[in-house]
């Protein structure tokens, strides 16, 4: 019985592999596709069969992109600077809320909680408009705050944080209060340093989102040398033709902070979302 039971589980964990391995294989293809064009010459990148390693292995598309006619290094320090600081005062704001939401009381707490979640159910589509109309009254119509400030501030990290908090004992803070802790301590010192799990979630959810964020630049840039690499992008297509290459080769050196930051935080992006309770 017990190695009927065996069998049967190594069979299940054999197919299950297998069908993982071939989903992970779908899914990685188009990547490789990606960069296996950007080395590529235009007449070559729709050739069938495909040619995964180029006949002819070029760098000219990497060379045009980064020294060419458009200044892709501005694209990239643009998205790099509207990243940087949208996810750290992300972090900042989150932090704090998700403390004040989890460990402080205070009247209506709760139920301020979750209006402030059911803000999620709004599209972010409908409040274009008013935002456009805002900081056009503002002067800041055309400028990277415009991307900045709405994106220091989320529904889903102050929800991410709230519940890593809440998993701290209460009685670690009030041992800490009981030796004349005050509150900003009580976050700072004590309570946040164990918060790296869902800081690092967090981080990478919020750098993902606004990496490639494509709408909202569309929306409130103007002028070409504050584009980010996803509006920068539409350079290479104009009313003729669309230079493929130089997408890819813009794409995949798009991807490398992206990969770079997942690579380096893995470890902790996982324990996050299993003690956040953010599960599918």
């Amino acid at each position: 019985m017990n190695t009927t039971l065996k069998m049967r589980e190594v069979g299940l964990k054999l197919v299950m592999t297998v069908i993982f391995t071939a989903l992970a294989v779908i899914m990685i293809t188009p990547f490789l596709w990606m960069i296996s064009s950007s080395f590529k010459l235009p007449a070559d990148m729709f050739k069938y069969p495909i040619d995964w390693i180029p006949e002819r292995f070029v760098l000219d598309n990497y060379k045009e992109v980064w020294f060419g006619k458009y200044p892709f290094l501005l694209y990239y320090w643009n998205s790099i600077k509207i990243t940087a600081l949208t996810v750290g005062g992300c972090l900042i704001t989150s932090a704090l809320a998700g403390f004040a939401f989890a460990k402080l009381r205070f009247k209506g707490r709760d139920l301020l909680f979750v209006l402030y979640l059911a803000t999620m159910i709004i599209p972010s589509q409908i409040l274009l408009v008013p935002r456009f109309i805002l900081f056009d009254k503002l002067g800041m119509l055309n400028t990277h705050m415009s991307l900045i400030l709405p994106g220091m501030f989320t529904v889903l990290g102050t929800f991410i944080m709230r519940q890593f908090f809440s998993t701290l004992p209460n009685e670690l803070l009030e041992a800490a209060k009981v030796d004349g802790a005050g509150y900003w301590r009580m976050f700072w010192q004590i309570s946040l340093p164990l918060t790296k799990p869902a800081l690092v979630t967090l981080l990478i959810l919020t750098f993902t989102w606004h990496w490639n964020e494509y709408e909202n630049p569309l929306i409130f840039l103007r002028d070409n040398h504050l584009y980010t690499i996803p509006l920068a992008l539409t350079n290479y297509v104009d009313e003729n033709s669309t230079n493929y290459t130089l997408i890819m080769a813009a794409s995949v050196s798009a991807l490398l902070p992206l990969i770079a930051i997942v690579s380096i935080f893995q470890k902790w992006f996982i324990e996050g979302i299993a003690s956040t309770g953010i599960k599918g």
